[in-house]
């Protein structure tokens, strides 16, 4: 049991890290031209409407609804830390 919990961590692991690198990179070439303070209009742009859909669209069937707030607060989470772990290269 111990060796598929390894593995699955590890699937999931890579998992968002090829997500979170992929996103770095799709962004980092829409919103680099505009300068500084534009890519950081955007990406405040994307989460504020990534979170309002997570918490007014996601609808999560088969759960209850302590579940579903814990799973809508919790990808709030993730997409407010990806987000803002993605800087302005300026090179």
């Amino acid at each position: 049991m111990a060796q598929d919990t390894n593995e699955l961590q590890s699937i999931n692991t890579a998992w968002q890290i090829a997500i979170q690198e992929i996103l770095r990179m799709v962004i980092r070439d829409m919103y680099h031209g505009g300068g500084e303070a534009s890519f950081k209009t955007h990406i405040k742009r994307i989460e504020e409407a990534a979170v309002d859909s997570i918490y007014t669209d996601l609808r999560l069937r088969g759960t209850d609804e302590w579940t579903e707030v814990l799973v809508k607060e919790r990808a709030s989470n993730f997409v407010t830390t990806l987000l803002t772990s993605f800087t302005y290269d300026r090179a």
